[in-house]
């Protein structure tokens, strides 16, 4: 495994300095300006908000310094999502049915609970890259 693809948490400081040192003499920031005003300016002639636009962008760039890579859970909801659209019974498909059984009523309820808020915020996600991306696939 790659010091990149680690976590940044579990990175030394020293790493940290090295990997940004990195993206530096590789043009990386250099590349990241181009392409964000590129993306601001698909937004702005589309009529998108240029603010959501850059935000998206950053939390985007900031992921990928990070070296998170895409969680299973979300990868789940986009699949689902991309094939059937949105569904009634999206909590239920995305349930973990082994383990769901295996738990007191209690604890079935926290877990659609949690569930269920992982899932809002993985639909949101879905639903900003569908607006950014498509601004960036457009040009």
């Amino acid at each position: 495994m790659s010091k990149e693809s680690t976590t940044a948490h579990t990175r030394s400081f020293r790493e940290e300095a090295r990997l940004a040192k990195m993206r530096m003499k590789n043009g990386f920031w250099k590349d990241c300006q181009q392409e964000l005003k590129e993306q601001l300016d698909q937004a702005r002639e589309l009529g998108v908000n240029e603010s959501k636009a850059g935000r998206f962008f950053a939390e985007k760039i900031s992921r990928q310094i990070a070296g998170k890579k895409e969680d299973e859970f979300y990868l789940r909801v986009k699949e689902m999502l991309l094939a059937e659209g949105e569904v009634s019974d999206a909590i239920g498909r995305l349930t973990d049915k082994p383990y769901y059984d295996t738990l007191s009523y209690e604890e079935k309820q926290r877990y659609t609970l949690s569930l269920s808020e992982k899932y809002l915020r993985a639909l949101e996600r879905f639903r900003k890259e569908c607006q950014f991306d498509g601004l960036h696939k457009n040009g």
